[in-house]
Parts: C-alpha cells; structure tokens; sequence
C-alpha cells in the first residue's frame, strides 16, 4: 500500500498524520521518506522558441516521443 501526503509546509506536520498512518497500516513494516517538493520547472524564452520551431516542422520529419527517448539515450547514454 502507498499513501502520499502532500503538504505546503513542514510545519503542517501534526499528531493526526501520525494518527492516520498509525490507523492505516497497523502493525505493519513501514518507510518513511521526505522529501523537499521542487515546483521550479518552467520553459524558459528559449526552450518556448525551440518548441515552437519543431511545431512548425514537416511532418514527414517527425519524431514520435519513443524515438526522441531512444536517440537521446543512444547519443547520451
């Protein structure tokens, strides 16, 4: 079983979490793990630019999502 809580602050963690977990998984072996959320993706001005030249690419040169993965991975290992 996996439970996830998604919290906007370290300071949000209180007794009645702990109380969940406790219901939840009983007895049972459990892992906790935390970790820092990272929100911070976002397109710069020139990765909007190359998006918006490959959406006006030919068709017949196109590359389906796999065969991008599978050529990075062969260039880049």
């Amino acid at each position: 079983m996996y439970t996830a809580y998604h919290l906007t602050s370290a300071q949000e963690v209180n007794t009645d979490i702990l109380d969940s977990i406790k219901i939840a998984f009983k007895s049972k072996p459990i892992t906790i793990t935390v970790e820092e959320d990272h929100d911070d993706f976002y397109l710069s001005s020139d990765m909007k630019s190359i998006l918006n030249k490959r959406l006006k690419e030919d068709e017949k040169n196109y590359l389906t999502a796999e065969e991008s993965i599978n050529q990075l991975n062969n260039k880049y290992g």
